[in-house]
């Protein structure tokens, strides 16, 4: 399948829906754009990381966090 966008002056371009749709592409996703030969680029899509889920997930491991569990878990 093929579909095509142009590119403004400022170097910007909007992605095709249907290619949006392929990669899962979405908001704060980002595109990471390789070189395959003269005039080709494969275009690979990395989800956006939940940062607000880490944060909320941090809080709970401070259990895991004491000296004891340290020299307990050491030598695993």
């Amino acid at each position: 399948m093929t579909f095509h966008s142009r590119i403004t002056t400022k170097g910007r371009t909007t992605i095709p829906a249907n290619i949006r749709a392929a990669l899962q592409a979405g908001p704060g996703d980002t595109l990471v754009w390789d070189m395959v030969g003269a005039n080709v680029a494969r275009v690979r899509c990395i989800k956006a990381v939940d940062f607000q889920g880490f944060e909320a997930a941090q809080g709970t491991l401070d259990e895991w966090c004491s000296i004891s569990d340290e020299e307990a878990y050491r030598d695993l």
